[in-house]
């Protein structure tokens, strides 16, 4: 299992003109499908008159949750290579649409396909030149209670490993809640669990 991943911040844009017709792309961080369904309305909204809204996201630090829509487009000519943009580039919780104003010539289904290629990859290109991809990790948490005596013993693993503190509590019974990298998580619960028999 993966415990990092690539993902995007902010909108990048791409744009693409084949025989007349222009395809205007832009990059979104997403995560979830609702949030790819609002951004999906807004744009047709802004974008009436167009003839084609398509689309493809990636949700998942695996991209495990991902669809490709063609809006209207000869099957797989539209989301498909529009999800392989964002394949390519191995970025994840990210959505691209593509907007075509259909320039009265057609393209044919090779056309379309490099066409929608190529304005999502334009898209992922202005995100990695504006530095706007991101690497994030997965985490995992953890709640360790322990007496008193032990506070110094905790925080000093805390310091050490640096895990975000997410919650405490230091009443009687001490609890902190700690949030880690998946890869370091056995590491951080072995130097919890050694403190019992510290």
């Amino acid at each position: 299992m993966r415990d990092k991943y690539l993902t995007v911040t902010g909108v990048s844009e791409g744009y693409y003109i084949e025989k007349r017709s222009k395809f205007y792309a832009f990059l979104h961080h997403v995560e979830s499908a609702d949030e790819v369904q609002a951004l999906h309305r807004e744009y047709k909204k802004k974008y009436y008159d167009a003839r084609h809204v398509c689309y493809a996201y990636r949700i998942g630090a695996e991209g495990e949750a991902f669809r490709a829509n063609d809006d209207g487009e000869p099957s797989s000519t539209a989301g498909r290579p529009i999800l392989g943009a964002l394949l390519s580039a191995d970025i994840t919780d990210a959505v691209i649409f593509v907007i075509r104003y259909y320039g009265g010539v057609n393209l044919g289904t090779g056309g379309l396909i490099v066409a929608y290629r190529e304005a999502a990859t334009l898209a992922v290109d202005d995100a990695r030149s504006h530095s706007s991809l991101e690497e994030r990790f997965v985490e995992e948490q953890i709640t360790y209670t322990f007496s008193y005596p032990q506070m110094n013993a905790v925080m000093k693993i805390v310091k050490d490993m640096e895990p975000r503190i997410v919650a405490q509590d230091f009443q009687t019974t001490c609890s902190i809640t700690l949030s880690i990298r998946r890869s370091l998580m056995p590491q951080l619960k072995a130097r919890l669990e050694a403190l019992a028999f510290a």
